[in-house]
């Protein structure tokens, strides 16, 4: 009755929320005749010689974090083909990084027309799914068809623990159909626990995040970028900022320049469409702007590079000195964001008060000294102003960390 009340109001308000996921935006990739797939019109896959085994991320972040994953799952079963499924056409252009690795197909919507469409087209022996991205319909259709389903790289924020405590019967209905819940770290495993997961499904892989691939050509990418920049000049990276939040970053840079006149702030908006508006408000602001899909021999002498691209944060994260991480300043919105990439790359570390997705790294990094919280514009701007003082970049310290915590994949395939 539950999962009957819950489709009948996914299909009410779908309308809204395919017209939210198509809506043309600037920077966003068209899903041009591919939206067919959203509604279980899933072409075959190319390589159909066995069940594939099926991986689904939502978006961007989830698929990046993906990637070493399914290359080890390809080095063990080289003849399992792999699909890969994404909601949103972000996640889809980074899919197609490797598509020698998986074939990618759009998730169809949680209505039960959609999904058997799918599992008839493709008809998977296994689905991953990536985090905590859960569907009624989905789990209940793929279990019902024999399909074996695990999550990997689990995270439950006590946020969104007690959401769930208050809709039980919501969640065991998520649940009932999941075999295996493997969670990034005990405090994770300890609240599918209070909720209702029997031990036996549950384990600790660790965090996918920390065994960062970091190809040598990002590298020296980032530091071709950097010379470009000016290799001798104080550069910091905003990076996934969101709406209210670049106010509050370009207001410290505006303060920065009076201390260091030639210092740079990379700005990386965390959603495309907001591209051209952080552009103009930059330019409002009377920074010198230049922008990254509009290079010229002169346009990195601003005092502000926005990078208006997709893919490319570990690239400009090298490019800087130090990094302030975003999402983690505008109350409970977002909870922060992945402070891993640029503790692989040994950069420093800034955050906002605000960063509950990601609590137990942070409260890790805060152990070693090893991340900045800061709460106003004044303690942003002296932290910077003191790490800039002491450059004390690259930060061992960090890559130490990385590498202590690393084997998540190694242990996520194993019980695959």
């Amino acid at each position: 009755m539950i999962r009957f009340i819950y489709t009948l109001l996914l299909t009410l308000i779908s309308p809204i929320l395919l017209f939210t996921l198509y809506r043309s935006k600037p920077g966003k990739p068209p899903f041009g005749s591919r939206w067919k797939e959203h509604f279980g019109l899933t072409p075959k896959l190319e390589n159909s010689s066995k069940a594939p085994i099926w991986v689904h991320c939502v978006s961007v972040g989830e698929t990046i974090a993906a990637i070493p994953f399914i290359q080890a799952l390809k080095e063990k079963y080289p003849s399992t083909p792999i699909v890969i499924t994404t909601t949103t056409s972000t996640g889809a252009q980074q899919a197609e990084k490797i598509s020698h690795l998986a074939e990618h197909r759009y998730m169809p919507i949680d209505l039960p027309f959609a999904i058997k469409g799918f599992i008839r087209n493709i008809q998977p022996q296994k689905m991953l799914i990536m985090e905590t991205e859960l569907w009624p319909n989905t789990i209940y259709y793929a279990a019902k068809a024999g399909i074996k389903i695990s999550v990997i790289n689990a995270r439950l924020s006590q946020r969104s623990a007690n959401k769930y405590k208050k809709f039980l019967p919501i969640f065991k209905l998520l649940s009932n159909g999941i075999d295996k819940i493997l969670c990034q770290n005990s405090s994770d495993a300890e609240r599918f626990y209070q909720l209702g997961i029997h031990k036996k499904a549950l384990e600790i892989t660790g965090s996918l995040k920390f065994d960062l691939s970091i190809a040598p050509e990002i590298i020296q990418s980032g530091q071709s970028l950097r010379s470009k920049l000016g290799e001798k000049r104080p550069v910091w990276i905003a990076a996934s900022t969101h709406d209210n939040e670049e106010e509050f970053i370009l207001a410290v840079h505006r303060t920065l320049l009076t201390y260091l006149p030639n210092a740079l702030l990379i700005l990386v908006p965390r959603h495309p469409e907001r591209f051209d508006y952080v552009a103009k408000l930059c330019l409002e602001n009377n920074f010198k702007l230049s922008r990254r899909t509009t290079q010229t021999e002169s346009s990195h002498m601003g005092n502000i590079y926005l990078a208006d691209t997709m893919g490319e944060m570990m690239l400009l994260i090298q490019a800087a000195d130090i990094c302030f991480m975003g999402g983690s300043l505008i109350g409970d919105k977002v909870g922060g964001h992945n402070v891993l990439e640029p503790a692989a790359l040994g950069k420093p570390i800034i955050t906002g008060p605000s960063y509950y997705n990601f609590k137990e790294i942070i409260d890790m990094l805060q152990q070693i000294n090893a991340i900045q919280i800061v709460k106003t514009q004044e303690e942003l701007l002296s932290c910077l102003l003191d790490k800039f003082q002491s450059k004390e970049y690259p930060d061992s310290t960090l890559k130490s960390f990385i590498e202590e915590h690393s084997g998540a994949v190694k242990r996520t395939v194993k019980y695959i």
